[in-house]
């Protein structure tokens, strides 16, 4: 399952693919354009997997793209009550603002957002969203912090729900497009007991 576009400078691709042996997958991704003047990303785990894992996912993003204007913990609040008919979700949003090169994300649960950058030394992670526990849908902090971070060409952002494994940043290959990128990490690093996403999203340096 895959997907990719541009949405201003940002080259973005997604690749996921259901637990081994059945046919839906409950990971989801999310990438869409906020009034030419942002990139909206995410990934959304429905709690467990098969039909009502995705329906969760899928409510999510729907919520998500309907509403796709809020900051991303507005969006949250929305999707927890859009979400309390269904098992919930773990879920991720990165907004990346092109007038003033910021990043702002937040996260419930365990879907893991970093921003990745080459140096001489190789990869380097520069930040990560911080993930505050709960479930979408079902239970969520009183307070939500969305956090912020520059970011610019060259840099790239790696979405991943928790049917991947840690350190799969580690071997990316900067000179591949971001559907390799994403494909590589789905392929090397997906565990064998669960739904699996990778959303990679690169900062080119001008709009296609």
């Amino acid at each position: 399952m895959r997907s990719q576009g541009w949405i201003g400078p940002i080259e973005w691709a997604a690749s996921r693919r259901p637990r081994p042996g059945e046919e839906v997958c409950g990971d989801f991704p999310i990438a869409v354009d906020v009034n030419g003047t942002a990139a909206l990303f995410g990934g959304v785990d429905g709690l467990g997997h098969g039909s009502a894992a995705e329906t969760a996912a899928l409510r999510a993003a729907e919520v998500v793209d309907r509403c796709r204007t809020e900051p991303p913990d507005v969006l949250l609040q929305l999707c927890h009550r859009g979400l309390a008919d269904t098992r919930g979700a773990a879920m991720t949003l990165a907004r990346i603002d092109f007038e003033t090169d910021t990043l702002s994300w937040i996260g419930i649960g365990n879907v893991t957002a970093d921003l990745v950058a080459k140096t001489p030394g190789g990869v380097r992670i520069r930040a990560s969203a911080l993930l505050a526990g709960g479930i979408v849908g079902y239970r969520m902090p009183h307070a939500l912090a969305t956090h912020q971070v520059s970011v610019g060409p060259g840099d790239l952002l790696v979405i991943a729900t928790d049917g991947i494994l840690e350190d799969h940043v580690a071997g990316i290959d900067f000179a591949l497009p971001a559907m390799a990128i994403a494909e590589h990490i789905l392929n090397a690093y997906s565990r064998e007991s669960d739904d699996a996403l990778v959303l990679a999203a690169r900062h080119r340096g001008a709009s296609s």
